[in-house]
């Protein structure tokens, strides 16, 4: 039995230039018999523009710790669906299994915990002439694989929080307010 209840992680990973493709997961990592295991149940159903699925790397390639996506963007087209749902999807799916097999989750636990991925996809994405397939693939696994590490590493801490309290701020902050 794990002990892993309830643990939270997220990780930015910047586009290369002229890509919109910066990945931004936010997960949630518990017991599956936990709140998560609950959450990610009720996951199961549909929600308009929000479509839920699981993690596979390819046909018939669950990736384990079972792992649930949703994007935090309304998909409103097609081919943001065949990102999301093809490149992306796979992206996710592939970080999920390296984190095992890096010892990132330990393998004793993977059929005990369940992930839950919220996964920030540009709109602009769906359509890009000169989308770079294989930056969105990049982004997407580097980002879920350090959100993973962080979540169960607990970071940043609260100590590191504090300590950089009035150093650094989100962007969306410059010439908002000063420190």
């Amino acid at each position: 039995m794990t002990d892993i209840i309830f643990k939270a992680g997220e990780a930015t990973v910047l586009a290369a230039p002229g890509q919109y493709t910066d990945a931004m997961p936010e997960v949630l990592i518990g017991s599956v018999k936990g709140p998560v295991g609950q959450a990610f149940a009720n996951m199961m159903g549909q929600s308009v523009g929000h479509t839920r699925f699981f993690a596979i790397r390819d046909l018939n390639q669950l990736a384990r710790p079972v792992t649930m996506m949703t994007t935090k963007v309304t998909i409103a087209s097609g081919e943001y669906v065949e990102l999301l749902g093809g490149v992306v999807q796979a992206a996710i799916a592939d970080a999920v299994v390296d984190s095992v097999s890096e010892g990132i989750i330990p393998k004793a636990i993977v059929d005990e915990i369940c992930i839950i991925v919220t996964i920030w996809l540009d709109p602009r994405c769906a359509d890009h002439a000169e989308l770079d397939k294989k930056d969105l693939y990049n982004t997407n696994y580097k980002a879920m694989k350090l959100a993973i590490e962080r979540a169960l590493k607990n970071e940043p801490s609260i100590d590191e929080l504090i300590k950089n309290r009035k150093t650094i701020k989100h962007y969306a902050l410059d010439g908002v307010i000063d420190y």
